[in-house]
């Protein structure tokens, strides 16, 4: 009888101390994180609006957390494929990603997707805000708006319309201008924002709903033309061009934001090291500098908020895909 009460104490002390060695592993793994490159998985190709923010936040981070930060790009599906292969990333802190409004809080509300935008991340820094433009080649006949709407009613199911991939605040802005023109365009999605912008440039597609940052040189340059920026506001980039609002479409906004998140259930000890990290890199007049060419106005927020905004961004965009009968296809 007392060597089955032996066994059993002896069973019941070694679960104990199974469970204070399990909680401590936690804190000793990660107590001298990072202690190798972190990845950056981006969403879409090397030049465009995602790649140009995160590239100055890298460069300050790496000096900040003592270990580089390797981009690794996985373009396509609006983003959503790399969501996914960072929803399945280990959480241990190595493998971060660069996300925007699209594949966190339009393509999850346009089709069913292999992660939860709620559940499958733990938000860590917002970077930026702001529109896309509305662009044409050079030698468009649309000279604003209102004579390209003519152009298009001239010619209805003619046009066509590019964006950096289905899903982006482009697509939705203009599935929105489609709703509010009484127009109809076919889209033209391509692998992120520097390649349509080469399109539109060769002539292979005549509209673009293109990120400010990459259409910005080749405005500048005489490539293309802008007609329009679709925030509720003008940018302060090119603050010669109309919003759409401004236009003729009273209220219109199609605004996006920039985030850094990584895999659900990031270790305390982790999210420690990498808030601070993203605070004091975010606050570098190089990095703020970097984003604003890019078109995009500095965002601060918590986790906390970050995640109340994908949440309200979630309903919000939902409305819109719903109204505007927009199709992943």
């Amino acid at each position: 009888m007392m060597f089955v009460h032996l066994r059993i104490l002896s069973r019941a002390l070694a679960k104990r101390v199974l469970l204070a060695c399990m909680l401590t592993l936690p804190v000793l793994s990660f107590a001298d994180y990072p202690d190798k490159p972190i990845r950056m998985i981006v969403g879409y190709s090397p030049g465009g609006a995602a790649d140009n923010l995160i590239r100055p936040l890298a460069e300050r981070l790496n000096r900040l957390l003592g270990q580089s930060i390797i981009m690794e790009y996985h373009p396509g599906a609006g983003g959503a494929i790399a969501a996914d292969i960072l929803a399945k990333a280990p959480a241990d802190g190595y493998t971060l990603h660069i996300t925007d409004s699209g594949p966190m809080t339009i393509v999850p509300r346009m089709k069913k997707t292999p992660y939860n935008p709620m559940t499958d991340f733990t938000p860590l820094a917002m970077v930026g805000t702001g529109g896309v433009i509305l662009v044409t080649p050079a030698n468009s006949p649309a000279t604003n708006v209102k004579k390209l709407i003519e152009l298009m009613r001239d010619k209805p199911g003619s046009w066509s319309y590019g964006t950096s991939g289905i899903g982006g605040v482009g697509h939705l802005a203009a599935e929105q201008f489609q709703v509010v023109t009484n127009t109809k365009l076919t889209h033209i999605p391509y692998k992120g924002g520097a390649p349509a912008i080469v399109e539109l440039i060769g002539g292979h597609v005549p509209l673009l709903f293109s990120s400010l940052g990459a259409a910005s040189a080749h405005i500048q340059a005489g490539r293309i033309k802008p007609l329009a920026v679709t925030s509720i506001k003008r940018s302060s980039m090119f603050p010669d061009v109309p919003t759409l609002a401004e236009s003729g479409y009273p209220n219109f906004d199609a605004s996006i934001w920039f985030g850094v998140v990584g895999p659900a259930k990031l270790p305390q000890a982790v999210i420690d090291k990498l808030l601070p990290a993203f605070t004091t890199a975010l606050q570098d007049a190089a990095v703020q500098e970097a984003i604003r060419k890019e078109g995009y106005d500095l965002i601060s927020m918590t986790p906390a908020q970050m995640q109340k905004q994908i949440a309200q961004d979630l309903d919000s965009w939902g409305k819109v895909i719903k109204s505007a009968n927009v199709s992943y296809d």
